[in-house]
């Protein structure tokens, strides 16, 4: 089988799965943060090299105040607890998006973690927080166009390659395959521009609920795929 370079995934399921369990909203994203962990063990030993995962987006600050604060908090948990699961998985950490509105703290802890994380080889882990692809491309263009007026890019030297830089995600490869888990069957602005020729791989599985065996799964069916011309394989037959 074989294993996608770079998996994206959009954690999506969290409240729906702790209603479904009679327990509030933020029990389902504690249970959620937790499984991030074990998934990131899982892709580390299956040979994956890049897992990103859709944390917070910049539409989630529209949520009530008393969920987003909750999501603050066990992020500020997360920071403190990743970085043992970073030297369990020799991972290096990425945040990506706008952390330039996040709290002072919460820039902080992200700093320190990528600071001591960036010479790690094992599995490269972009998380993404406040982030939205469109607010990513206007940032990207908004650096483009200080550099062309500051004369140090000229616009006819601009291509794909040369916007990709200014990105979030430069210098990591797009990703091959992306998950969204909980049933649904959208992009909600992530990695827009990244995902243009990424197999995607929807389940209902909420993300708690979300395994080894669940991404086992995705793999296969990303196997199944014929990644030259698009579509699923067709059965070999003999003449």
């Amino acid at each position: 089988m074989e294993i996608p370079q770079h998996v994206a995934i959009i954690l999506d399921g969290n409240g729906r799965w702790a209603k479904s369990k009679g327990m509030p909203r933020n029990y389902g994203h504690a249970q959620g943060s937790k499984n991030v962990e074990r998934i990131c063990e899982d892709a580390y030993r299956m040979g994956i090299k890049y897992l990103t995962v859709y944390a917070f987006s910049t539409e989630n600050w529209s949520r009530p105040k008393e969920e987003v604060d909750a999501l603050m908090k066990l992020l500020r948990n997360y920071m403190k607890t990743c970085l043992k699961t970073a030297a369990k998985n020799d991972m290096k950490i990425r945040v990506i998006g706008d952390v330039a509105k996040l709290d002072e703290d919460i820039r902080t802890r992200i700093a320190e973690l990528e600071e001591a994380t960036k010479n790690n080889g094992g599995l490269n882990f972009q998380i993404a927080i406040n982030y939205g692809s469109r607010d990513e491309i206007v940032r990207a263009v908004r650096r483009l166009a200080e550099d062309c007026a500051a004369k140090t890019l000229k616009p006819d030297e601009i291509d794909e390659g040369v916007l990709e830089r200014y990105l979030d995600t430069h210098g990591i490869p797009d990703p091959d395959l992306l998950i969204r888990t909980s049933g649904e069957l959208r992009l909600s602005n992530y990695l827009l521009w990244q995902l243009a020729y990424t197999e995607f791989y929807f389940t209902d599985v909420p993300w708690p609920d979300f395994t080894k065996a669940e991404l086992v799964k995705a793999i296969e069916q990303y196997n199944a795929r014929d990644r030259r011309y698009g579509g699923v394989k067709e059965a070999r037959q003999d003449v």
